[in-house]
Formats: structure tokens, C-alpha cells, sequence
């Protein structure tokens, strides 16, 4: 296999988390009668471009189905978090009934509604069927249809060019992230801005993310190697901003190459700060594999301890990264019965080679679980918040990652 961007040769794994079904391939009862149906989990880095990226295997339109049951309106914080940047954007930009905005990706419209409410016109791409239609039904035009060069060239064309492109948690989902960004490239207008944020991966190093592997995160991102990217492209970075969503994530602020605009200070500061952490050097990446089976081996240690000691458990959360942690250590409805979710879209359903089911919130009260596993950890603060009702009868949160451990009422 060969880099995804730059080509070279890929010598070095990773992290390999053998093989699993795709994290947000949810079950119905039907299927539970079938074959499961695995790819390979392994990620590699490019020592030429430093590029982290799972291995080849599948094609995107095998993970981003009809039914795809991710719904960003789901979590509370998320949507606060996309109201404040349409918010704090359209400020910046100076964005108006004139401008016109697109968002790659935008799954339920949980975002751009903000900017439909402001009267600034807008238009969604997003290719699952299910998230589409819950957009087109609160007034987000939307076009269903995978994000590329292709589809910048048409926007164009059309004399669709945007002052504004949103890229939120799109940029790692992408199997082929060159024609995805000469995408962006075509359906910028001349002194248009680009806002991506993805997960920052010295942030999965130094936390010791390893959850966060799914084979819908087709790459793994820092500001340097996006810095590369981008300029193959025709484009530059011009701004970066730290975000604490998703457990450490990034928001990068690009433009065409010959823009005017200058390279803020924040940019060289933490090109400096990837590689005083050693994101460019291979001995960073080589013992990462002993820390991710670190956190599987305590997470099962916990839950068999839990059992034999009498104690009830249950999980929040049907999330990819749960489903990811959750396959690679060997997990099953023995251990923890079942899962609760919010979103309707995966309850009764049942996850992904675990094959635990997926229930309401409500079965909470019902079980009264002395431990409640907070399988999405990155709002674990929230999910506490809106059950807080656990501690009545004595139960207690938990995370798995970066290690084991209990939270107090009050933490995140």
C-alpha cells in the first residue's frame, strides 16, 4: 500500500486493531441471523508526509449507507458548538443575504439551519439518504451526492463558488483526500475562506486515543501534514484554533494560495508544538500499539470484576468509538447487557460485532445499574448531566479511556 497523499511507500503500522465490522453498521434483529461482515482495522504512517491512514479495504459508499444512523442533532453540546461558530463565522466573515455558504457533509442540517435562520443562503452535500431527509425537512437544501473534485468543478460551473466552505469531521472520513480538497479548491470563491475541524492526532497519541479508529476515519490528521495537503491543492492555511470536541480537535481556516491574507501566529505555533511532541519522528508512533492493549486489558478486568463481584453494569452511548473499543476487546452482552441511546435511529437496533442491543435511556431507571460505562467519553460531562438521577440509588459513571476509572458527579 501506498500513501493516500503523497504516495510513498507505507513501511510502518501503527496500530493494528485486527479486523471489525464497520462502527456505525448497526443491526436489526434480522441480521443477527447473518454473517458479520469484517475489514481490517490497521492504520499506517507515512514517514514522507506523516500521514497516519487506515489500511485499503472498502469503499466509502459501503460505510456511508442509505440508513446511516450517525445524527449530529443527537448531542446537546454538539449543537451548541456548531451555533456558536455560525455565529462567530458569519461575524468574522462579515456574511450576509448576499454570501453564499456550503457545508460538505452536512448530515441532519444540525448546522447550517443556524445559518437559514439568519437568511444567509446555503447549501448542504451530503450523500447518507437518512440525514439528508431529516435536513430537507427543517428547510436545509441539501444534494445527495459524495463531495470531490467532480463536484467543486460543477458548483463552478454553475456559478455556485462559495464565500464560505464548512468541512466538520468530513476531512478524515475521505478515502481519497487529494480529490476531496482540489474539491474545496474548485467551489472556493476568490477570497473565500475554508473551516475544517478534525480530530488533532497528537491529541489520539498523547491520550491515548485508540477508540477513535473506525474504518470511517479513513485518516488521521495534523496541522503539518494538512499544511501539505492543502498546498498540493492550490490552497494554504491562514489560521488554526485548538477545540476540546471529539477529545482534542482542530479547526483550520484556509484559503486560495495567492490570497492576500497573512498566516496568523497560531499556525507556526503549533507546526512547532506537533513537532517538538515528536509527530514527525517514527519512535512516536511505534509504541502506541502497547497502549492501546493497555486500555482494552483494564477494560475487560473491570467488567469481569464487575460481574463476579455481583455488581450491574450498563453502557451510554452506541457510538463509533464505543463500538471500536468494544470489538477489540472482545466484548459481549455477557459482560454489559446493553447499551442507551438517544438518538431513535439505533434504538432496538443492536451494534456492530458485539451485537449488544441498543435501548432507551429510560431502561436506566428500570435496571438501575450500580456502574453506567460512558462509552462516548468526549461528552461524558453532558450524558452526567442529563442522568444525574444514576447517583439516586447509588450508581456511579464511568471511562474506559485513557485508562479505567470512576468520575465524580461533577466531572467530565
Amino acid at each position: 500500500m501506498n500513501c493516500r497523499h503523497c504516495h510513498a511507500a507505507l513501511d510502518h503500522v501503527f496500530l493494528d486493531l485486527g479486523s471489525a465490522p464497520p462502527s456505525n453498521a448497526y443491526l436489526d434483529r434480522a441480521d443477527l441471523r447473518a454473517p458479520a461482515v469484517h475489514f481490517p482495522l490497521r492504520l499506517h504512517v507515512c514517514t514522507k508526509c506523516w500521514l497516519v491512514q487506515t489500511e485499503d479495504y472498502a469503499r466509502a459508499d459501503e460505510l456511508f449507507s442509505r440508513d446511516y444512523a450517525y445524527f449530529s442533532s443527537t448531542s446537546q453540546s454538539w449543537l451548541a458548538h456548531a451555533r456558536r461558530y455560525a455565529g462567530d463565522i458569519s461575524r468574522r466573515l462579515g456574511l450576509g443575504p448576499g454570501s453564499f455558504v456550503i457545508e460538505v457533509a452536512s448530515n441532519d442540517g444540525y448546522l447550517l439551519k443556524n445559518f437559514v435562520a439568519a437568511g444567509i443562503p446555503c447549501l448542504g452535500i451530503e450523500p447518507t439518504a437518512s440525514t439528508a431527509s431529516a435536513a430537507e425537512a427543517i428547510g436545509v437544501p441539501t444534494v445527495r451526492e459524495f463531495f470531490g473534485q467532480a463536484m467543486g468543478e460543477s458548483l463552478a460551473a454553475q456559478g455556485r463558488q462559495a464565500d464560505l466552505i464548512i468541512g466538520n469531521n468530513v476531512f478524515a472520513h475521505v478515502p481519497d483526500i487529494n480529490d476531496f480538497t482540489r474539491g474545496l479548491k474548485a467551489a472556493l470563491k476568490p477570497g473565500g475562506t475554508v473551516t475544517l475541524e478534525f480530530p488533532h492526532l497528537m491529541r489520539l497519541i498523547e491520550q491515548t486515543q485508540f477508540d477513535t479508529v473506525y474504518h470511517e476515519h479513513f485518516s488521521y490528521l495534523s496541522l503539518y501534514t494538512v499544511q501539505r495537503i492543502f498546498a498540493s491543492a492550490g490552497l494554504r492555511v491562514v489560521d488554526v484554533e485548538t477545540l476540546p470536541t471529539h477529545g482534542g480537535s482542530l479547526r483550520v481556516y484556509g484559503c486560495h494560495v495567492d490570497d492576500a491574507r497573512a498566516p496568523t501566529p497560531a499556525v507556526p505555533a503549533l507546526i512547532r508544538a506537533e513537532a517538538d511532541f515528536g509527530l514527525r519522528r517514527l519512535e512516536t508512533y511505534l509504541g502506541f500499539q502497547a497502549r492501546a492493549d493497555a486500555v482494552k486489558d483494564g477494560l475487560v478486568a473491570f467488567l469481569a470484576g464487575l460481574k463476579h463481584a455481583g455488581r450491574k453494569v450498563a453502557a451510554y452511548g452506541a457510538a463509533a468509538k464505543g463500538n471500536t473499543l468494544l470489538n477489540y476487546a472482545g466484548v459481549r452482552a455477557d459482560l454489559l447487557p446493553f447499551v442507551c441511546d438517544a438518538a431513535p435511529s439505533k434504538q432496538g437496533r443492536y451494534l456492530p460485532g458485539s451485537r449488544i442491543p441498543v435501548v432507551d435511556p429510560a431502561r436506566l431507571r428500570e435496571f438501575r445499574p450500580d456502574v453506567v460505562l460512558i462509552l462516548p467519553w468526549n461528552i461524558a460531562g453532558e450524558i452526567q448531566a442529563l442522568h444525574g438521577y444514576v447517583h439516586e440509588w447509588g450508581g456511579r459513571f464511568a471511562v474506559a479511556v485513557p485508562h479505567i476509572r470512576m468520575l465524580d458527579h461533577a466531572q467530565g
